[in-house]
């Protein structure tokens, strides 16, 4: 039987055959290296605070199960007293109370003679907003484009479900950008960069 190195032919056969998942020899890692500049010392990057991982989950997944944006908002929110979802139901029948809430859906059906109603989300739950067609006019532009919205209004309750009936409404959109501390250049805005896209999602509107 023919030998080959010191091989049978079976032999170097197999072994030939096995190079397909043996580990990578040192002449072909080192030119790979080589050409894509493989860093010598191992860089350390800083941690990623939890608010922009949150943000960078929504903006690539949509939604984030670490952590609401309201939450990274909440401390400054208190401060200016305002109430958290969760803790309306405590409220007292028409007292007037500030929410705030990104913005999830957007309704108004032919059959409300103009009203609008607006389901809030901050990290404690959904409030429902209730919007007159006169605060409908006069808050327009805040109603059909805000990401996050801050209401002052009266608690209302119609059959056990809970309604903020709206007096004024303030887009508070911007707050939302200031979570990322890291924003992109104009210059990977305009090349389409995949992290160039909405914070928070656009919310679904029905007519």
């Amino acid at each position: 039987m023919l030998h080959i190195a010191g091989l049978t032919r079976r032999q170097a056969l197999w072994d030939a055959r096995s190079l397909v998942t043996a580990p990578e020899l040192p002449l072909f890692a080192a030119a790979r290296a080589h050409a894509e500049g493989a860093e010598r010392i191992m860089t350390r990057l800083p941690a990623m605070p939890l608010c922009e991982e949150v943000v960078a989950d929504y903006q690539t997944m949509r939604l984030s199960l670490k952590a609401h944006p309201l939450a990274f908002l909440r401390a400054g929110l208190a401060e200016r007293g305002f109430t958290r979802a969760s803790e309306l139901r405590d409220r007292k029948f028409r007292s007037m109370v500030s929410v705030a809430g990104v913005v999830l859906i957007r309704q108004r059906p032919g059959s409300a003679k103009g009203v609008c109603f607006i389901t809030l989300e901050d990290e404690t739950g959904v409030v429902n907003l209730v919007v007159w067609p006169d605060m409908m006019e006069r808050y327009r532009k805040v109603v059909m484009g805000a990401r996050l919205i801050e209401v002052r209004g009266r608690v209302e309750y119609d059959d056990e479900v809970l309604h903020v009936i709206a007096a004024h409404l303030e887009d508070a959109t911007g707050q939302l950008q200031r979570l990322a501390s890291d924003p992109l250049p104009p210059s990977a805005r305009r090349t389409g960069h995949p992290r160039d896209v909405r914070i928070i999602p656009k919310s679904r509107d029905f007519q």
